[in-house]
């Protein structure tokens, strides 16, 4: 039953569905699997994104994977391998050293070569859109709150690199209004190399002034620990670390026995999160108001996995289309249904308060 009760959900459910979307958008070059995610992220931030500062993150996120896009076709134009195949074009070629053998500057520009850029750029594009869309649905200041206490450094540096993002989008509004009251021009590459210094120095100044003030009300203060369970969660970590590195490696080693992959990728995590439990202990830290963990969230996080899951259980062959020879690309429709159950939490979870509040008045008007 969808929950109607306004509330913002609890940031660990989205970064997980984030996380499972951007993993779906690694195993495929598909462009139509790599364009649906970005379609489903999209339209799930549309639906649930809060009225805040930090919530309109998502439309540079597409510029940026188009402009990413871009480079990487440009870079194959320029500096790719040169593929066999259908000739587009032929740019002037120069002759390379013996030691940059492998590396071609111009030549024939092929459609295979191009059709191989042209998805690789639409996956980077996607893994961007997915992350863009979890720093548009939640606060980075609930994110932080949600981290282990043991971890309170490495958030303070996490809070800063997801609040920058937004905070440039905010300080480059504010400057093209600025330039706007001042007679100037707001568009073009002559305004944006103008506004470039203003963006990233308000940028910067409000992401420093957040971990200021995070350290000044002594956020993450450690606590003592006995040796004895300094070198526990040593060894936790240093076990967890080397099982989860093993386990990737059977994973990508399809001749690796069965024992070195799932089993040793479950093993490395039991012992990371046993590590941060025990080193949790010695941080003390106050909440006010936590996040609940209810049905929304978990329905959020099943819905990531399903989508996970059902990439998984997808044939290589359909995830990985031709590009030489050239074919059309497959439409796998389980991989396709498990991305339209990542859909789901549009509707499944509660809208965010800002949303409902603008919908009573448009009512009541």
């Amino acid at each position: 039953m969808r929950s109607t009760e306004p509330r913002l959900l609890h940031p660990v459910a989205w970064w997980v569905w984030a996380t499972c979307l951007a993993a779906c958008a690694l195993r495929t070059t598909n462009p139509v699997l790599n364009g649906l995610i970005i379609v489903v992220a999209g339209f799930v931030v549309a639906w649930r994104r809060p009225d805040a500062p930090w919530s309109r993150s998502f439309a540079s996120a597409l510029r940026l994977g188009a402009l990413v896009i871009a480079i990487r076709v440009v870079f194959q134009i320029v500096f790719g391998v040169r593929v066999p195949g259908t000739t587009l074009f032929t740019i002037p070629e120069v002759t390379l050293p013996s030691w940059a053998a492998g590396v071609a500057l111009g030549g024939p520009v092929t459609a295979e070569a191009l059709t191989s850029a042209l998805y690789q750029g639409l996956r980077l594009a996607a893994v961007i859109a997915c992350f863009g869309a979890a720093t548009s649905l939640c606060s980075p200041y609930r994110t932080l709150r949600a981290l282990p206490a043991v971890l309170h450094e490495a958030g303070v540096a996490v809070t800063v690199a997801l609040s920058f993002a937004p905070q440039a989008v905010i300080s480059a509004r504010r400057v093209r209004e600025a330039r706007r009251l001042r007679g100037r021009r707001d568009r073009g590459v002559r305004a944006w190399a103008a506004s470039a210094m203003p963006v990233l120095e308000g940028a910067l100044d409000r992401a420093v002034a957040l971990a200021a003030s995070m350290d000044g009300r002594g956020y993450g203060r450690p606590g003592t620990m006995t040796p004895s369970r300094r070198r526990t969660v040593s060894v936790l970590f240093l076990l967890g670390v080397v099982a989860v590195a093993i386990g990737a490696y059977g994973a990508l080693d399809a001749g690796a026995p069965g024992v070195l992959r799932v089993p040793a990728v479950v093993l490395g995590l039991a012992a990371v999160l046993a590590g941060f439990a025990l080193s949790s202990r010695t941080t003390g830290r106050s909440r006010h108001r936590p996040d609940p963990w209810r049905a929304p969230e978990w329905s959020t996080v099943l819905t990531g996995l399903v989508a996970l899951g059902a990439s998984i259980v997808t044939p290589t062959a359909a995830l990985h289309p031709s590009v030489s020879p050239l074919e059309v690309p497959m439409v796998p429709m389980v991989a396709v249904l498990g991305l339209l159950v990542a859909v789901l939490p549009a509707r499944l979870t509660p809208p965010p308060p800002a949303l409902v509040g603008a919908s009573s008045l448009v009512v009541a008007a």
